[in-house]
């Protein structure tokens, strides 16, 4: 069991130091990229939002960047998934490892620069006289717990069906625009009218993102939301399992 056990870790190593070398090769900043594209992305709504429209929040940049950063982990795991198995068909067919470990690998390493950017976030928040609260060495833990089993989930379930069905990495992009706005990241879930606040509760990603927001700016966690977090992580995950298993006899017919 433990040299089973060391021996898909040590396919994790390999895949994402391949990964990473591909990622930033030929690039000056390197990692840097991963905190610069969010907080690009940030400057661009501060000033449509906050500047143009003058969304009334307080303290529009770390409300903002707090559930940008965990989204920008999300995105950059879907709109790679598409093309995760595709991308490494001459490992698939020259190596024998478990195909899922890709996947893994993909979420895993954007999961990491996630956790390298918190620091960003912890500025902003010393910048707007706000500090981190002792519910972020618990909470922050099950939400990264939480918000991997949804986006291996659901990247599993891109990843395997974009072999048989390609137009899945298009659809998947759209799908990615969509969830954005119809996720509370640049706006709170309060601005969501009340008749279709019903609806946040039908997207597996509204109330993670409320919850990483309330844990870095008031170091709160609400349990009923994590509840409702950790329900549709369990049942992405399980439908991405189930995916996986169900197509990948058939991936060496289609690579």
């Amino acid at each position: 069991m433990n040299q089973k056990i060391r021996h898909l870790l040590d396919i994790i190593i390999v895949l994402i130091q391949k990964d990473l070398k591909v990622r930033y090769k030929n690039t000056l900043l390197g990692y840097l990229w991963s905190v610069g594209h969010p907080l690009a992305f940030a400057t661009v709504f501060y000033v449509a939002f906050k500047v143009v429209i003058q969304i009334q929040v307080n303290d529009y940049v770390p409300f903002l960047i707090s559930a940008l950063f965990p989204w920008q982990w999300f995105n950059n795991s879907l709109s790679a998934a598409p093309l995760v198995f595709i991308a490494n068909t001459s490992i698939i067919k020259k190596v024998n490892f478990p195909r899922n470990m890709l996947p893994f690998t993909l979420v895993l390493q954007d999961m990491v620069h996630f956790i390298f950017s918190i620091p960003v976030v912890i500025l902003f928040l010393f910048l707007y006289r706000k500090t981190p609260g002792l519910n972020w060495f618990y909470g922050i833990p099950v939400l990264l717990v939480i918000q991997f089993l949804v986006t291996y989930g659901l990247t599993l379930i891109v990843a395997s069906t974009n072999l048989f069905f390609r137009d899945v990495e298009r659809l998947t992009t759209i799908a990615l625009m969509l969830l954005f706005y119809c996720t509370p990241v640049i706006y709170p879930e309060s601005m969501v009218p009340e008749n279709f606040r019903f609806l946040l509760n039908l997207n597996p990603l509204a109330h993670m993102m409320v919850n990483w927001r309330n844990l870095f700016l008031y170091g709160k966690v609400d349990l009923v939301s994590l509840g409702i977090s950790l329900g549709y992580a369990m049942i992405v995950y399980s439908i991405g399992h189930f995916a996986y298993k169900k197509l990948s006899w058939r991936f060496a017919e289609v690579l």
